[in-house]
């Protein structure tokens, strides 16, 4: 099967094999990609499909089958205008390599340094007008009103002042019915958008806080993702044989494995001091000046974790942290300040804890949710977690507890297939620290975990708020959480 690729001005065709368990997966597609096109082999791959939306893993299948698969081609480097009947053409000249943000009432243009990356979204400039969010809204409940069972959905907000998660996906389901009749099965951006306003103005602690205009979760023209685009997606796999559905190719960028700089003020050690310092670190048994020394290679062991060469050897050239206690504390510490690290403990057991229990009690009970809820009763140790967390690829990291007779149970993080001691006698300090090791480690989330710990990550610790990429779910369950907060 040959799969049409456009990438700028230039056209390809791919050849997509078929195998006994089908086709070729996404991951091969796209490295055929990237050889058809000539691109560098670590390029990071955005595609869609002729209406702007995604394509991802979960849906390429269903798009081949549906034959006459047009793929749309982006990089960092790539030129596209987005236009509000989301069609695409390729600027006539480059960008100048100054980078550049130019704003006006109707339209935002950015511009990227040392590439002709350019994307124009029609906007106004972040605002609604409130005769705007009021006709969205009226939209909306005229919508619902007229569709059975919108009722339903109207009275229970009246009552909960929420929407639980079956309502919320019906809520969807027949909106885009509503907008499907009305503008076909492939609407433009400014009606996406306006459903996507209505429904947060009409509901108001469904917005999301954290996000530009609220309602991203539900609508995002910049990356046509969002409960809506997924279900007009849904929508045009169902009704017609050669609509195709989008997802981008590139796995989500891991922020603890983003470069950072050391916020402390405290005298990072160089060249043969620092060499020194690493040396003193192995055999001093002063624990007072051990920790003194890794706060003054902390930029040093950053700068080797950043390293994929040299990684896996952190461990090796700083064995402390074997058998010293809060060290990964020290140096999540240096990196975003005392505030931003205190965050978690001092959060989650009075403001979200509560919220999330409460949210719990509202679902289609099962066991997972009753052993859960009845946890909660039990003693702090005896809600030892059992479940898995990973740091790093192929690593398990339980926290490894004795039994809950012991006063002080010993807790250990396992990274490379070594353990090193937690300073928490906590289940919840014990994952505090966990979550802090990603960063200082420099390793990814676990795939199956990726959401939890983002919105640990964004929600709880407001770290890179805005630039980590966030699934819909985790900025509904922010606004859920945030809303009266």
């Amino acid at each position: 099967m040959l799969v049409k690729v456009r990438f700028g001005e230039t056209q390809k065709y791919v050849k997509v094999a078929e195998t006994e368990d089908g086709y070729d997966d996404f991951n091969t597609f796209l490295q055929k990609v990237i050889q058809k096109l000539d691109l560098p082999l670590e390029s990071e791959l955005h595609l869609t499909d002729e209406t702007g939306t995604e394509i991802d893993a979960d849906v390429f299948e269903e798009l081949l089958q549906a034959g006459n698969l047009t793929v749309r081609v982006a990089t960092d480097k790539s030129t596209v205008v987005l236009h509000d009947d989301l069609s695409y053409t390729s600027l006539e000249s480059p960008i100048s390599d100054n980078s550049s943000l130019s704003v006006s009432e109707d339209f935002l243009a950015v511009s990227s340094d040392s590439s002709d990356a350019t994307v124009i979204v029609q906007t106004n400039g972040g605002r609604r007008t409130h005769a705007e969010r009021e006709s969205a809204k009226e939209m909306v409940r005229d919508a619902l009103k007229a569709k059975p069972g919108g009722q339903i959905i109207l009275d229970e907000y009246d009552k909960m002042k929420t929407l639980m998660d079956s309502t919320r996906r019906q809520l969807v389901n027949l909106l885009v019915a509503d907008m499907v009749e009305i503008h076909g099965r492939s609407p433009p951006v400014s009606v996406r958008s306006k459903y996507a306003l209505g429904i947060i103005s009409l509901f108001p602690s469904l917005r999301d806080p954290y996000s530009d205009n609220g309602y991203e979760h539900f609508y995002d023209p910049q990356s046509g993702s969002g409960y809506l685009a997924w279900r007009i997606k849904t929508v045009q796999r169902n009704t017609a044989a050669q609509s195709r559905r989008s997802s981008t190719s590139t796995p989500y960028q891991d922020s603890p494995k983003r470069k950072r700089e050391v916020l402390s003020t405290d005298k990072q050690l160089l060249g043969e001091q620092c060499h020194e310092a690493i040396s003193f670190l192995k055999h001093s048994t002063d624990e007072s000046a051990i920790k003194e020394k890794m706060r003054a290679t902390s930029q040093y062991r950053q700068t080797l974790v950043q390293d994929q060469q040299c990684s896996s050897t952190v461990l090796d050239v700083f064995p402390r942290f074997l058998d010293i206690t809060g060290l990964i504390d020290q140096d999540f510490t240096m990196m975003f300040g005392e505030e931003v690290s205190g965050r978690f403990l001092a959060k989650w057991p009075t403001f979200f804890k509560p919220r999330i229990l409460t949210d719990c009690k509202q679902l289609t009970s099962n066991e997972h949710i009753e052993d859960l809820l009845s946890a909660q009763h039990d003693s702090e140790w005896s809600q030892c977690p059992n479940l898995p967390f990973w740091c790093g690829p192929g690593s398990a990291l339980p926290p490894v507890c004795g039994s809950k007779e012991e006063q002080h149970p010993k807790i250990y993080i396992i990274i490379d297939h070594k353990a090193i001691p937690c300073k928490a006698q906590t289940s919840l300090a014990a994952f505090d620290e966990l979550f802090k090791a990603h960063f200082i480690f420099s390793v990814n989330y676990h795939e199956s975990l990726f959401n939890f710990y983002t919105f640990i990550q964004t929600t709880v610790f407001n770290i890179d708020v805005g630039s980590a990429k966030e699934s819909p779910r985790v900025k509904e369950l922010r606004a859920r959480f945030l809303h009266n907060a």
